[in-house]
This record gives structure tokens, sequence and C-alpha cells, in this order.
């Protein structure tokens, strides 16, 4: 069975926190972002686009309610939010199929 993806983030802006040691965290509009690949989840190109790259921010400290790097962010893509998951803890639980035909 494979393992879960993480996705690290990937702005359109960045800003530095100083309560927390000068650390760089990410602003604008946030993509989700595969390590060793130069495009985004949802298919734009990092250098193109001019998306800065955050390996150390994860993609579930994006959101609001996580209480993570999410301060500045304006928008999630709503393309990579649907790929790499955005649900809230009260949501149902995914899908999954019991007992599959043969």
């Amino acid at each position: 069975m494979a393992g879960t993806k993480r996705y690290a983030v990937a702005a359109s802006g960045q800003w530095t926190d100083e309560e927390e040691g000068r650390r760089r965290l990410p602003s604008g509009e946030v993509h989700a972002w595969e390590q060793d690949r130069n495009e985004t989840v949802c298919g734009l190109s990092l250098s193109r686009s001019r998306l800065a790259r955050f390996p150390h921010v994860g993609w579930p400290d994006t959101f609001p309610e996580s209480g993570g790097a999410a301060d500045r962010v304006r928008r999630v893509c709503p393309r990579c939010a649907s790929v790499a998951g955005r649900r809230a803890p009260d949501a149902r639980p995914r899908w999954r199929r019991i007992d599959p035909r043969p």
C-alpha cells in the first residue's frame, strides 16, 4: 500500500515572522507542491508563475483552522486543495469500497 504524499507549499509572496526566529512564511496565493518537481500539483510552472518555494512549510499548515503558517494567506488554490486534500475535522469520512466485486 502506498504511503500518503507530503506536499510542501509554493506561494506568490513571502513574509518573515519575527516571533519565530525570522522564519520565512508564505503569503498571497498558495499552491501544493511536491518536492523535487518544478510544478505545482495543479500544473503551474514554479519559475514561470514566479512562485516561491517553502519546503519547510507543510500543506496542512496553510489552512486558517490549523493555526500554522496561514496568517497572511489570501487564497488557497482550489485545484491544489482538491488533489492534496482539504478536509474539515467534522467532514464525513471518504468514500471507501467495502466489498469489491470480483
